[in-house]
């Protein structure tokens, strides 16, 4: 695989070396993520307002303000509440100072509340939604950044664990076994208990330089802290020099501010269930998948039960919604009273929250992962269904790191990036063959090819001799090809062990680039390299985001 190189100066920690990769070469990534990074026109009824580039993008802003009502101030209050109480630096003040205004435009992003921030990609997207305001900013676009902590979630297992690459190159995960008092409560109210000290450790003792990790991590991760609170006041300090302004939509002003979209989400409920199945019946005929399974009784948000579990709404005849947990009866009437009265108690599903994102702040558009684009591509219905402009989408910037350790074990066995993606056993013959043992590799090609010849003289004798016996002689020599082919992959699995350095090097180079076989962004924690290199890898990250790149990109550091 070809891969271009974007970047030529190694040596300056501020430009490190880049390589791109191509997303369509990448296995596992949907259609409809790709045909959304190709800008395909055929899309234009999934994105409506697809913008190509940054420069059109900033080109739109006088729609976004001209839709934009909330009040401002009444924002800006509730952002100043959850930022003193993250922690956030200055900059980020001056980013809600700026929002005030009523030029200002948002670039939102968002993820859910992970143990110690949780995998990479939550790093990613933040700093590419800074450099997508602050490049909107330079294009005369009063842009800033906004990090949406999805603490009202609910599934604390999904989020209770952080893998990091450890001593040896071992991947370590450690893991929050802390239960909530209450099943179905949203991480926010989840109480950190004394088994966070056992992941601090965990994670500490597995990486090399861990220690000076530790205070900052004790510090924000401990017992009688929620969840929620410890995440916000971890991305706070990570992201104080870049201005990062903090949501939490478990703030109760947010929650208020919130009523009249999901009123209004309350009474077109029919129309939106309708609309998203129309929409999943599209998707299909184009031959792309729906993210979100719509069903008849399908409504996009959730209900707090008097318990505190975050439960799903689901249809009803004739308009009436039912709680899926307590199952709980609520008329459209009841359910709109209780948004009003009670904002608290309601929360928006995956499928309405960006539109009540949109209504809280003046977003010119999203950044988010390649799973979000799909979703967006489906819930636009809503946005139309409710008479909201649709906000377009950009794709974060998708890195993997590569250390220079690493960049020297591929460089010894002439390997890059995309050669990793058939796996590790299929890659160990390739470097038997050309590395570690090329004669044993060749006699092994010689005897299967010989052997190959003399069945195939079989064949053709028994073939003249009996059908019947020339079926029963190919079933056969499967079996011994089988065999063969066995005998060969545990060789060539033998040299790589007996060489020892060949093994440490390949076990090396897929824990840290394809971590459990996937892309490293999705699996490791950011403190695996904070550990190593301080406050200077996000530097790296951040000189490394490009707004108009649409690949993936490997950072030599």
């Amino acid at each position: 695989m070809n891969e271009a190189s974007v970047g030529t100066k190694p040596t300056d920690r501020s430009r490190p070396t880049l390589t791109r990769i191509p997303f369509s070469v990448i296995p596992g990534q949907s259609q409809l993520f790709l045909d959304h990074l190709s800008g395909s026109p055929s899309l234009a009824k999934y994105f409506p307002n697809y913008s190509p580039d940054v420069a059109s993008l900033a080109r739109s802003s006088s729609d976004v303000l001209a839709q934009y009502s909330t009040d401002r101030s009444a924002i800006c209050d509730a952002l100043v509440d959850i930022n003193r109480i993250a922690g956030a630096g200055e900059k980020a003040f001056t980013n809600i100072d700026r929002l005030r205004g009523s030029d200002a435009v948002a670039v939102l992003t968002g993820q859910q509340a992970g143990l110690f921030t949780g995998p990479l990609y939550t790093v990613y997207k933040a700093m590419t939604a800074i450099k997508f305001a602050e490049h909107l900013t330079e294009l005369g676009v009063n842009a800033v950044p906004i990090f949406w902590a999805a603490t009202e979630d609910h599934d604390l297992e999904e989020v209770s664990w952080a893998s990091v690459i450890g001593e040896g190159d071992v991947i370590a995960r450690a893991r929050y076994d802390g239960k909530p008092v209450i099943d179905g409560a949203p991480v926010a109210n989840v109480v950190i208990d004394g088994s966070i000290s056992k992941a601090v450790d965990e994670l500490i003792g597995s990486l090399r330089d861990g220690e000076r990790l530790r205070e900052s991590i004790e510090k924000t991760w401990r017992e009688g802290t929620r969840f929620g609170k410890a995440f916000l006041k971890q991305i706070a300090e990570m992201f104080e020099p870049f201005g990062l302004i903090l949501a939490d939509p478990m703030n109760s002003k947010l929650r208020e501010l919130s009523t009249p979209i999901i009123v209004e989400a309350i009474e077109n409920a029919s129309a939106i269930n309708s609309r998203l199945q129309e929409r999943d019946t599209e998707l299909g005929a184009d031959g792309y998948h729906s993210q979100v399974l719509v069903e008849n009784d399908y409504f996009p948000a959730f209900i707090f039960t008097d318990l505190g579990q975050r439960s799903a709404l689901k249809l009803g005849a004739v308009g009436s919604f039912a709680s899926k947990v307590d199952k709980r009866h609520f008329s459209a009437d009841e359910l709109r009273k209780i948004a009003e009265e009670t904002p608290q108690r309601l929360s928006p599903g995956v499928m309405l929250r960006p539109v009540v994102q949109d209504h809280l702040f003046p977003t010119i558009c999203y950044i988010g992962g390649g799973a979000e684009i799909a979703y967006f591509g489906q819930n636009s219905v809503v946005y139309e269904t409710l008479g909201r402009r649709v906000t377009p989408i950009f794709h974060r910037q998708s890195f993997t790191i590569v250390e220079p350790r690493i960049r020297r074990a591929l460089e010894a066995y002439g390997l890059d990036m995309g050669d990793l993606f058939v796996g590790r056993d299929e890659l160990v013959p390739r470097l038997v063959e050309k590395i570690e043992s090329p004669e044993t590799a060749e006699l092994l090609a010689n005897v299967k090819t010989a052997i190959d010849g003399e069945l195939s003289k079989l064949d053709a004798a028994f073939s003249d001799i009996d059908v019947t016996l020339a079926a029963g002689f190919a079933k056969r020599r499967k079996k011994i090809e089988y065999h063969l082919q066995a005998a060969e992959t545990k060789a060539f699995a033998a040299i790589m062990r007996k060489s020892g350095d060949a093994d440490r090097r390949l076990d090396a180079i897929f824990a840290n680039l394809l971590p459990n076989g996937g892309l490293q962004e999705r699996e490791i924690n950011v403190l695996s390299y904070l550990a190593r290199y301080g406050e200077s890898f996000l530097r790296t990250v951040y000189h490394a985001t490009d707004v108009d790149e649409r690949d993936h990109i490997l950072i030599d550091i």
